[in-house]
């Protein structure tokens, strides 16, 4: 609060006024022990205006109306010593030359003196005091409306307003509940509709916004950051219900909006019962463990209490980080790391042979479209000759159930990647006709943060500066968060007889160019001031639109409103298989374009 002009120079100016008129009564008060003849009372008033405007015309030349009061320091008490000394030297000498110090006790001026620095500086130290204690209080934390007023709201108001480490002052609530309008949460009132957004901001100036609905969907969450984004003021967020849920953070672990807020984070439920059943106190194996989809079922398996879980991966690194990791979170977790690869056949078998899982998730897999259409015959060794040889592996070695995980690439493929991977669940499918293992394909898009995914490359894109990379204005994709879809994998393995594609509900596609939009948004830049887009156009093998399910699939409901059921054609798998045995045979002879040729003809 800068002292220096308006009402509040008026105030001070005034209450210094009070203080000069008071500290001079007291002076003579004191001199002649509270019985002051007229005689020295007549002086007293007739001296009192050459008084206070020698006073505060020395006040105003020191400085003391252009402070800052809350940042008084030992600089401002000296100006006030300064201002006091000189102004009772003036004034003394005005008393001299005038009435010659007659009926003027000279004790009076010192007493006086002594008095107003007293009163003078102990007035600007007491504000200071007072408005360090407030600020401890709340007035002084950065002014915050919170977006909802449930259960989530409320447990962050009340941690705001109990943690002295949380610097933030709860002015009030928005919610689009009628019921709530007008309510108050903690003597916090409710103040109006979300879409009231920008009026209530610039009315209650409000410094940050904190959307405290942890169950939001993309959808409703991109509605309220537009509207925060008219107001410019910082929006943040609290964590997603599920991870509140899952117990890895706090309500009251406010932190900034992320891309994924904007493209869902709804809370998945899962028949717990059901998975239980088929992983609890089960010996499983992961293939692929270390990747993106691999290592969040490490996880999530691990909370079922699983007898042992076998980690299968080529990559060290990878290997070893989750083996770091998991060391930490489940100090007694019965896992084991195996560092093998899904190609080498006779080590495969005898990790199975050895450990005996009853439940194998194969998630390893080449994924990188661009990179598969340059590499197919690494991607026909991989995709296909792996996921055979793990398949068979598990048969022949009394596995009850495998788990593939598929790619909605494999839908209508064009591209090397999704071939092998359709060849890949049709496998599956195939070998579930003589097999006693059960074979289950979970086919789903995009994960948001894999390793090689848009947003990692957004996000580097961004901090070099840009531009960021767009292959086409319209193109889509489907996306869902890591954990999401690990869940619903372990739900869908759990709900398959054998022989089924279960599809999971990604929601609506998302256009990249939004995505791409949106990203530079959140970071606070702005798109052709501070960062580009660029359309690089399609690369090979690429797609400008995904989809989950073939117009030959029928789609069928299931138990889970998130999971989807599709039955395929029939085929000859029996043929398939001759024609996989050949390929096999001729692979190392072939060129690309004969490979990607054969992987067409293959594909019913």
């Amino acid at each position: 609060m800068k002292l220096i002009g308006g009402r509040k120079r008026f105030f001070v100016i005034f209450s210094d006024t009070v203080l000069i008129l008071f500290s001079y009564g007291l002076a003579y008060l004191l001199r002649f022990n509270f019985a002051v003849p007229e005689v020295y009372y007549e002086r007293w008033l007739e001296s009192l205006p050459a008084l206070i405007l020698i006073r505060i015309l020395c006040f105003y030349f020191f400085g003391l109306y252009s402070g800052v009061w809350r940042y008084a320091s030992m600089n401002d008490l000296t100006k006030i010593l300064k201002a006091i000394t000189l102004s009772s030297f003036l004034f003394v000498t005005y008393i001299t030359l005038r009435y010659r110090l007659i009926d003027f006790p000279r004790s009076v001026f010192v007493i006086d003196w002594f008095i107003l620095v007293t009163f003078v500086g102990g007035s600007r130290f007491l504000y200071r005091l007072s408005r360090e204690v407030y600020t401890v209080k709340g007035e002084g934390k950065r002014r915050v409306l919170i977006i909802g007023a449930g259960d989530a709201g409320e447990m962050l108001l009340r941690e705001m307003k109990q943690n002295p480490n949380m610097t933030f002052d709860p002015i009030g609530f928005l919610d689009d509940d009628p019921e709530k309008r007008g309510r108050r949460i903690h003597n916090v009132p409710v103040m109006g509709r979300i879409d009231e957004l920008e009026r209530i901001v610039s009315k209650k100036d409000i410094q940050e916004i904190v959307i405290a609905i942890p169950s939001l969907t993309g959808k409703e969450m991109r509605r309220i950051v537009d509207e925060c984004k008219k107001t410019g003021v910082l929006c943040k967020t609290v964590p997603a219900v599920s991870d509140i849920l899952n117990g890895k953070i706090h309500v009251s672990q406010i932190r900034e909006i992320r891309i994924e807020d904007l493209l869902g984070r709804e809370h998945i439920e899962l028949n717990k019962k059901q998975i239980m059943e088929y992983l609890s106190d089960k010996k499983v194996l992961v293939t692929g463990a270390g990747g993106s989809i691999g290592s969040e079922l490490c996880r999530q398996i691990l909370k079922i209490n699983p007898k042992q879980l076998i980690l299968f991966e080529r990559v060290e690194n990878e290997l070893y980080h989750l083996e770091m990791e998991l060391s930490e979170s489940f100090t007694k977790g019965p896992y084991v790391s195996i560092l093998g690869d899904i190609l080498d056949l006779k080590r495969l078998e005898g990790v199975i042979r050895t450990y005996c899982p009853e439940v194998v998730f194969h998630a390893a897999a080449y994924k990188h479209v661009p990179m598969m259409e340059a590499n197919p015959l690494e991607a026909i060794k991989n995709n296909i000759l792996g996921t055979r040889n793990v398949a068979e592996t598990s048969a022949k070695w009394g596995v009850e159930k495998f788990v593939m995980i598929s790619t909605d690439k494999a839908v209508k493929p064009i591209n090397v990647m999704g071939a092998s991977k359709r060849i890949a669940e049709l496998i599956c499918q195939g070998m579930n006709q003589n097999q006693k293992t059960k074979y289950v394909t979970v086919r789903f898009g995009n994960v948001l943060n894999s390793a090689g995914s848009v947003i990692p490359l957004f996000k580097d894109q961004i901090a070099r500066g840009g531009p960021l990379t767009v292959t086409h204005p319209e193109t889509t994709r489907y996306f869902m968060s890591i954990p999401e879809a690990t869940q619903l994998v372990l739900q869908a393995g759990a709900m398959g007889m054998g022989g089924e594609i279960y599809v999971l509900d990604m929601g609506e596609p998302i256009r990249i160019n939004n995505l791409a939009m949106d990203m530079v948004r959140l970071m606070g830049l702005k798109i052709g001031e501070d960062i580009d887009i660029v359309y690089s156009g399609l690369r090979p093998g690429e797609k400008i639109h995904e989809e989950l399910v073939t117009d030959e699939e029928e789609v069928e409901s299931t138990p889970h409103e998130k999971i989807m059921m599709v039955k395929s054609p029939p085929f000859d798998w029996i043929a398939l298989e001759k024609e996989i045995e050949e390929l096999v045979k001729k692979i190392d002879r072939y060129s690309p374009e004969e490979i990607k040729k054969s992987l067409i003809l293959m594909i019913p």
